[in-house]
């Protein structure tokens, strides 16, 4: 093996993900700049580096020194002192202050900025937050850098030991060590497979009951994101012991041993997450509360009330509609579920006019801010999104409404119910006052939600909630081909493809996923803002069934913002290419920035030396540090799921066969309906045909209903829900 030794002259490429690094070194007495290529952490200009390795001649770019191994040294020149505090890696030190100080403390100034900090201070400009700032990275910085290198023997990324050190801090090592499972739970990105990996190069066996706990933990999380709350026994055994290939026997051992701690819970033939199985329990046994504890308003004529909302509203309910009105008013519980064009606004606006005369204390919510939006400017009454509503608490890690401390509410009506996931209905409820009247509004066919479960429709199943169902479409919404077409394809007709000249809804045909890309493309960019005058940003949303593929989500996001938002100059990061300017969404809650999964903004700056990134949601601007963009993802093309509760001025919708195995009716369903003012559908007759005929829903295993009916029909007390309270996560 060879040795090299010299001073990083620049960085000429670096993958954060995986670390791979393209640098060219300065040698003593070589007036020849050197190429290095390897896996490090990130290097800076004018730091000094001694590597082993193998000088090896590259086709195309020449001779390179392949790095094996390499330890790392803080410059000592001058020039490279200040080379290295200009590059930016330490936040606070900019160009000019670099300068400043390379001139006030020479060759001491990185024993200055690590052993009297605060000396720094005599430097104009540099005020105590820029130097809290400085300390924090420098001292950080450090800290990172040794777990990078202990943990690149066991083939983690840089990438992923910062994540490591982020979220334990000084103990990373030490805890990775006793555990490398965890990792799996813990840190983003790190799933099972590489976690394992990881504790194999550490010497860990197959067997070890550690690998068998997590790999079941794990198997039971996967279920979780499919959507499923519990899993079948019989059927779960079989997918971990492919997963682990170890011995069934093991398996069922180690269950049990989890069960016993518990981590896991078992009932008859199921399996679940612990979380997942209070939760079901406590919406059963919340919906009990609240179905059987009296009610705070009084009691009125239903049926004078709701021809007086008539006339101050002007207009007149059908049967269906008044009989959804009266039951809400009447009923202390309700659920109304219909499609498109159905008079659900119609009814939510009757139903508030008539309740604001009995009370001012009425909450409207949805579980997204776009939901939410739409239902302030129907209603015109402040709507909340679930979250806000319930109030996060960081040092409790909960929600500040709870039973405990209940919302201020003598009617809560919840709109898109059908998105709201197992985990955020039973905090939900929990926070409903027992007097609270509640009104759940949804479509039962639109796509599941996104976390595990399908409670509206397994509330529904039960039959033990009063509910109203909303199948016509009233004349208003009967010249919409959008929403005929929503219906048809709902009772699995072929929907009409044949756009007229005013028509809202329109098929183009193309065969090729190529062709299908360059009309998207060409209708994004071109046709319809020439001829609709739409904005391509924020009044056109592309909607595709998958993420992989010419026409998938991520190769369309890819040419999308080429035509879109083409720049010189480009964020890179983890694979992905973020510029100003660029439609990006949020892919998981971050209670403590208060966005949430699926909402949608546009970056607005890209401070690198700062290595912050300022987004705007909803007219509300949000810093994210470079590190905490994996969250980020461009959002000119997204899946039906994601957008799920939102609408658009117009949706263009691939239906591809290249799709073929995500194509389903209530996925159809739920993209079409998406459209406000136009809807586009562009792939092939065939795709649409398969779509619409395909109603085999992926099963959701549940046991909500039964629950359900189980609590409702036992009349179960406050006593019995209470006890399992010490049991919540």
């Amino acid at each position: 093996m060879d040795q090299i030794f010299g001073i990083i002259e620049r960085i000429t490429f670096h993958n954060l993900e995986n670390g791979f690094t393209v640098a060219k070194l300065k040698a003593p007495r070589n007036s020849t700049l050197l190429t290095v290529v390897g896996v490090f952490p990130e290097l800076q200009p004018g730091e000094s580096v001694r590597c082993t390795g193998t000088w090896k001649n590259n086709k195309s770019h020449g001779m390179q020194f392949e790095a094996q191994s390499f330890h790392i040294e803080p410059p000592t020149e001058l020039k490279d002192i200040q080379k290295y505090l200009e590059s930016g890696s330490i936040k606070g030190i900019a160009h000019s202050y670099a300068e400043k100080i390379v001139k006030k403390f020479g060759t001491k100034t990185l024993e200055v900025i690590e052993k009297e900090p605060e000396r720094l201070l005599d430097i104009p400009g540099i005020g105590q937050k820029r130097l809290d700032k400085i300390k924090e990275c420098w001292s950080s910085q450090k800290a990172i850098r040794n777990v990078v290198i202990f943990l690149q023997r066991y083939g983690i990324s840089p990438t992923y030991a910062q994540k490591i050190y982020r979220i334990y801090g000084d103990d990373a090592i030490e805890k990775v060590q006793e555990n490398p499972f965890h990792l799996a739970r813990n840190i983003t990105g790190i799933g099972f497979k590489m976690a394992d990996d990881i504790a194999e190069n550490m010497g860990f066996t197959k067997d070890a009951p550690m690998r068998v706990d997590a790999g079941i933990e794990y198997v039971l999380q996967e279920c979780a994101n499919l959507g499923h709350v519990c899993y079948p026994r019989d059927l779960f055994l079989p997918l971990v012991e492919e997963k682990l290939a170890v011995e069934n026997a093991l398996i069922q051992q180690r269950i049990e041993a989890l069960f016993q701690e518990g981590r896991i819970h078992l009932t008859e033939g199921l399996i679940w997450i612990k979380s997942l199985y209070l939760a079901e329990l406590g919406i059963a046994r919340e919906l009990q509360r609240l179905l059987t504890s009296p009610c705070q308003l009084r009691t009125i004529d239903t049926q004078k009330a709701i021809t007086w909302s008539e006339d101050r509203l002007r207009l007149k309910l059908a049967p269906t509609q008044a009989d959804a009105v009266q039951k809400s008013l009447e009923e202390k519980l309700h659920i109304i579920t219909g499609g498109p064009g159905t008079g659900k606004s119609t009814i939510t606006k009757a139903i508030l006019l008539i309740t604001s005369v009995l009370t001012r204390r009425i909450i409207l919510t949805a579980p997204t801010g776009r939901a939410a939006k739409r239902m302030t400017e129907i209603t015109g009454q402040m709507a909340f999104t679930i979250h806000s509503l319930l109030q996060y608490d960081f040092k409790a890690g909960g929600f500040k409404r709870n039973r405990d401390n209940p919302l201020e509410c003598d009617l809560i009506i919840i709109d898109e119910a059908s998105m709201i996931d197992t985990y955020l209905m039973y905090q939900l409820l929990k926070a409903i006052p027992s007097e609270s009247k509640v009104l759940l509004i949804g479509d039962v066919h639109q796509l599941p939600s996104v976390g595990p479960g399908c409670v509206l429709n397994d509330c529904i199943e039960s039959q033990k909630i009063p509910s109203s169902f909303l199948t016509k479409i009233f004349r208003q919404a009967e010249g919409s081909k959008i929403i005929t077409n929503a219906h048809k394809i709902n009772q699995g007709e072929f929907p009409d493809l044949h756009g007229g000249e005013k028509s809202d809804f329109f098929f183009i045909r193309a065969e090729k996923p190529e062709d299908v890309r360059n009309e998207v493309l060409s209708l994004v960019s071109k046709r319809l803002p020439e001829e609709y005058h739409f904005n391509p940003l924020s009044q056109i949303q592309v909607l595709a069934p998958m993420k992989r593929g010419i026409v998938g989500i991520d190769q369309l996001n890819l040419s999308l913002q080429d035509v879109l938002n083409p720049q010189q100059h480009y964020l890179m990061l983890g694979g992905k290419r973020l510029g100003c300017g660029d439609k990006v969404m949020q892919i998981r809650n971050n209670y403590s920035k208060e966005v949430y999964n699926g909402d949608i903004g546009k970056i607005l700056s890209i401070d690198g030396e700062e290595k912050e990134v300022v987004i705007l949601f909803e007219e509300r601007e949000v810093l994210y540090a470079f590190h905490e963009l994996d969250e980020i993802v461009l959002a000119y093309a997204t899946s039906v799921h994601k957008f799920q509760g939102s609408e658009c001025p117009c949706v263009i919708m691939v239906v591809h066969t290249s799709h073929f195995i995500m194509l389903r009716r209530n996925l159809l369903y739920t993209g079409i309906t998406r459209g406000k003012k136009l809807v586009i559908l562009v792939g092939t007759p065939q795709a649409v045909a398969i779509a619409v005929s395909n109603d085999k829903e992926n099963k959701r295993h549940t046991a909500l209903k039964d629950e359900i009916i189980h609590s409702l029909g036992n009349n179960s007390s406050d006593g019995e829900i209470r006890k399992h309270e010490k049991f919540e996560l």
